[in-house]
């Protein structure tokens, strides 16, 4: 986020002075994706990303909410999974294009981030259905 508000400013700032400063359109716009994609796995880790309350808010039974909440993060973990094979192919894929603005820099970094947050959140999905499978076989508290 901080090298968006910073590319952001510098853009505000040339186009203030009349300078042509190009490079910034493409460093703001990639550096908001990167957040938002780590925002989003963040936001896994956190239970935040994905609810569907109004089914779990109606459950009295334990059991059955923590079966949902099993549910939900198994739906999530293939989506990552997709994430990440298929984040993976476009790196790979779009790793030596270069940048139009910026000619000596790759574009193969900037799509990094659809991997990552599938691989972080295959990370925490995991470490979720395992939690929430022990606390079933615990009685589902």
């Amino acid at each position: 986020m901080s090298i968006f508000l910073g590319s952001v400013v510098i853009q505000m700032a040339c186009r203030y002075m009349g300078i042509a400063a190009i490079w910034t359109e493409d460093v703001s716009m990639y550096s908001f994706i990167w957040a938002a994609f780590m925002g989003a796995a963040a936001m896994v880790y956190e239970k935040q990303h994905f609810a569907f309350t109004s089914v779990s808010d109606k459950l009295t039974d334990k059991k059955l909410k923590t079966m949902l909440d099993i549910a939900i993060a198994v739906i999530m973990l293939i989506v990552s999974i997709l994430m990440f094979y298929y984040g993976c192919r476009l790196t790979k894929q779009f790793w030596n294009y270069r940048w139009g603005s910026i000619p000596s820099f790759k574009r193969g970094p900037t799509w990094l981030c659809i991997p990552v947050c599938g691989a972080t959140s295959i990370l925490y999905l995991t470490g979720q259905i395992m939690e929430s499978a022990g606390s079933l076989m615990k009685g589902g508290q």
